[in-house]
């Protein structure tokens, strides 16, 4: 990783559901000096979700526009719609002295690993698939058919999680982002 004002890059990768995201916004809580970098998507908004504060809602036109000019760190197709990291994102955040947290998957992973091998990365289990598959269903976001895919997928990205530099199992929240907060401060 460049080394820009001894910032560090955290990554935080999951199975969809696993928590990744109620526990990154639990993290930014409790450090100020963290910042996450929105990710663009190409997915249609959640009814809670605000463009800008969760993610850059984008067609998929100036999504694929954005790749050819090379505007992203990284970029993945997963569950059917594009996901991306900005480039200038990330390097203005840690410009201005924030740590950066990136909430991507885990090709994503894989691919900021390569640009920024220094960064710290972090799978978060879920405690199984059952309770996993029933965390999509609680959460009221998705249609059956999308969290059938979601489960689908859930195996195949689980199976990477050898991959990362530490793995957890999001079984109690609070205990969670205890335990993610000592590697931040290690």
């Amino acid at each position: 990783m460049t080394n820009l004002n001894k910032n560090k890059l955290f990554i935080i990768s999951a199975a969809s559901g696993a928590g990744k995201t109620t526990i990154v916004k639990e993290l930014l809580k409790k450090c100020p000096n963290l910042k996450v970098s929105i990710s663009h998507t190409t997915r249609k908004p959640r009814p809670s979700e605000v463009n800008g504060k969760d993610y850059f809602f984008t067609e998929i036109t100036e999504f694929e526009k954005m790749i050819e000019e090379g505007l992203f760190l990284e970029y993945a197709h997963c569950h059917g719609n594009f996901y991306g990291t900005s480039k200038k994102s990330v390097h203005s955040l840690l410009e201005n002295g924030n740590d950066v947290i990136l909430e991507i998957d885990w090709q994503g992973a894989q691919s900021i690993k390569k640009i920024f091998p220094e960064a710290v990365s972090i799978f978060i289990m879920p405690p199984s698939l059952e309770i996993l598959k029933e965390r999509l269903i609680e959460r009221n976001q998705d249609t059956l058919e999308v969290i059938e895919t979601r489960m689908q997928s859930a195996e195949e990205e689980i199976s990477h999680a050898n991959e990362f530099d530490y793995v957890t199992i999001n079984e109690e929240l609070t205990c969670t982002v205890s335990e993610i907060m000592k590697l931040f401060t290690a």
